[in-house]
């Protein structure tokens, strides 16, 4: 029997690493988990996804456990995006100073304008 067809209320083999503890409630209404992934506990927080709000970490799925339902195995279905720090810089970054927003038809048509006139009539 595959992983998948085990019955969602069975409780998975021990070596499962990924797990949820519900523990309370926040101010606004979502799961306040404790979350053991590997050999690191985590404090977090689990609401359902809702149509036109962002994902701002995993997509999960809890699978409570027959025995202890407030204990759950935790399957993730899309991992958390790369945070803004780890995503790779625009080459304009590299320069110091001001950003340079003037083309170069901004700077001609500029000079047309507002240069000196090189002759005056007097």
């Amino acid at each position: 029997m595959s992983k998948d067809d085990q019955d969602p209320g069975a409780s998975p083999s021990p070596e499962s690493r990924d797990l949820a503890l519900i523990h309370g409630i926040t101010a606004e209404g979502d799961l306040a988990i404790l979350r053991k992934r590997g050999d690191r506990i985590e404090l977090g927080g689990v609401r359902p996804l809702r149509h036109g709000v962002p994902i701002t970490g995993e997509v999960v799925r809890l699978i409570p456990r027959k025995e202890f339902p407030l204990l759950c195995d935790v399957v993730t279905e899309l991992p958390a995006q790369a945070a803004p720090t780890d995503v790779a810089r625009p080459r304009s970054a590299e320069r110091s100073g001001p950003p340079q927003v003037a083309t170069e038809s901004y700077r001609e048509n500029w000079d047309r304008i507002f240069s000196r006139s090189r002759s005056l009539a007097n």
